[in-house]
């Protein structure tokens, strides 16, 4: 039994069987996101070569999160995600706020990763309306997820391994062009030089920089992915580690050396805000059949990135359901042991969250606005278990002691940390696209606080010594 006075919920019917492979492919997908592939070229285009600044401190503070909730997880293996944790050791009421919010966060990010799709599919029909391709992208995504989860898992693993493919053969592309000096149709040579040459570091000064943070961050949602499979993983004592220390090796090659190469070979001049890097380095290099290729990489990566977010969400509902903050029949298991109901219901909410397209038929308008949103919340996510720890460190110490998995720096670091996510989140108010969403979104918690207080109101009124 655990020492602290938090107890995580009673052991449910989720079954472990995402093994080794699928946990660490899931951790590398759920860190090459959508920004990356999509965003960068907005990011570069603001903060120019200082972009790989931005990806580096955000992924350095990142990975603190990731530890504190690796040790907070493996406190006690009862605990199934890091919603539980926060329940646990910071409240109930917390629990059922950091819940909602982080499916809705990924509710919000699958639209995101389907327009994203639509966006890319466009490349090749440019006259197919955007929501064509979303919403059939959509479809078939909470098709596979209706079956067993190990079959999730292996969809996760072979779309990671087209993602890490795709990034070495353009690093490894881009490192041939620079050293033969390759010159690009419209006159920019391959160098190196690009990366600080003047006027490339801050083009747009200290506010281009900074408003670079937001996409970044909306890159990197989805790391915290592997602290949802640990109610699903087979020996989560040692594939969760594992998966959370290579995250530094992860962010130097899939972020930076990538983002060094596209550079290098395009300059960041020539980086187009609206379209993927990724496809425009071969074609503005001359290359539109490997441009082709790249840009049905890109979409794969995307439709992964919407396959995680369907599964985190529906499994976050899920755990709602179990602790009674949701309706009890998003907590029933199909025959194949996945959380159907909250699944079909998180997609009727994405399907009308894609009416977007409808709406704002420009896909990069519609991707920005929901990465904000996105972004605000995965801060909040963050932010929570940070939160958490310093509190499990204060009320559980015994377990610290125990744990072979300890957090590095400890509360001290946890407190930086938490700081420069509030500075980061502060840094949304800098552009009006990110403004607007950054002032709606306190709106959403003081619904679910209100919807909190009416659950513990109901939940009084209808106890026995009250009838």
């Amino acid at each position: 039994m655990p020492t602290s006075p938090a107890h995580p919920p009673a052991e449910g019917h989720l079954q472990r069987t995402l093994e080794n492979r699928h946990i660490q492919l899931i951790a590398i997908g759920g860190a090459i996101g959508t920004g990356l592939f999509m965003g960068s070229g907005k990011i570069i285009a603001l903060a120019g070569t200082s972009i790989i600044l931005v990806y580096a401190i955000i992924g350095f503070f990142l990975f603190f999160v990731m530890r504190a909730m690796g040790e907070l997880l493996l406190s006690d293996l009862r605990f199934k995600s890091f919603a539980d944790i926060v329940a646990a050791y910071l409240g109930p009421r917390a629990g059922f706020v950091l819940s909602w919010s982080y499916w809705l966060s990924w509710s919000v990010a699958v639209v995101g990763d389907v327009v994203v799709v639509a966006g890319f599919f466009q490349y090749w029909y440019p006259d197919v309306p955007a929501w064509m391709p979303a919403f059939f992208t959509l479809f078939l995504l909470l098709g596979l997820n209706l079956l067993a989860v190990r079959i999730f898992g292996e969809v996760e693993f072979w779309f990671a391994i087209v993602k890490i493919i795709a990034i070495v053969a353009l690093i490894l592309t881009a490192l041939v062009m620079i050293a033969t000096s390759f010159t690009s149709a419209n006159g920019v040579q391959a160098s190196l030089g690009h990366m600080v040459a003047p006027g490339t570091m801050f083009p747009h000064g200290l506010s281009g920089f900074f408003a670079g943070f937001q996409i970044a961050v909306f890159s990197f949602a989805g790391t915290e992915l592997i602290g949802t499979t640990a109610a699903e993983a087979k020996n989560p004592e040692r594939t969760l580690p594992k998966a959370i220390n290579t995250i530094p090796a992860r962010i130097l090659l899939f972020y930076i050396l990538a983002l060094v190469c596209i550079i290098s070979v395009v300059s960041w001049a020539e980086v187009p805000a609206n379209r993927s890097p990724f496809v425009e380095l071969f074609l503005l290099a001359g290359f539109p059949a490997a441009a082709g290729m790249i840009n049905f990489v890109v979409l794969t990566s995307a439709a992964s990135s919407a396959n995680s977010g369907v599964y985190s969400g529906c499994r976050m509902l899920f755990g709602l359901a179990e602790r009674r903050n949701a309706p009890a029949i998003f907590g029933r298991l199909s025959r194949l042991s996945v959380p159907a109901y909250s699944l079909l219901f998180s997609g009727a909410c994405m399907f009308v969250g894609l009416t977007l397209l409808f709406v704002i038929p420009e896909v990069m308008t519609v991707f920005t606005l929901i990465s904000t949103v996105s972004a605000v919340l995965v801060i909040f996510t963050w932010s929570m278990i940070l939160a958490a720890y310093i509190a499990y460190r204060r009320a559980n110490p015994a377990a610290h002691q125990r744990s072979a998995f300890r957090m590095p720096g400890g509360v001290p670091m946890a407190v930086l940390t938490l700081g420069f996510l509030l500075f980061v989140l502060s840094l949304l108010a800098l552009e009006a696209d990110t403004r607007a969403a950054l002032c709606a979104m306190p709106l959403w918690f003081v619904f679910l606080l209100l919807m909190y207080r009416r659950r513990g109101t109901r939940a009084v009124a209808s106890a026995p010594n009250n009838a």
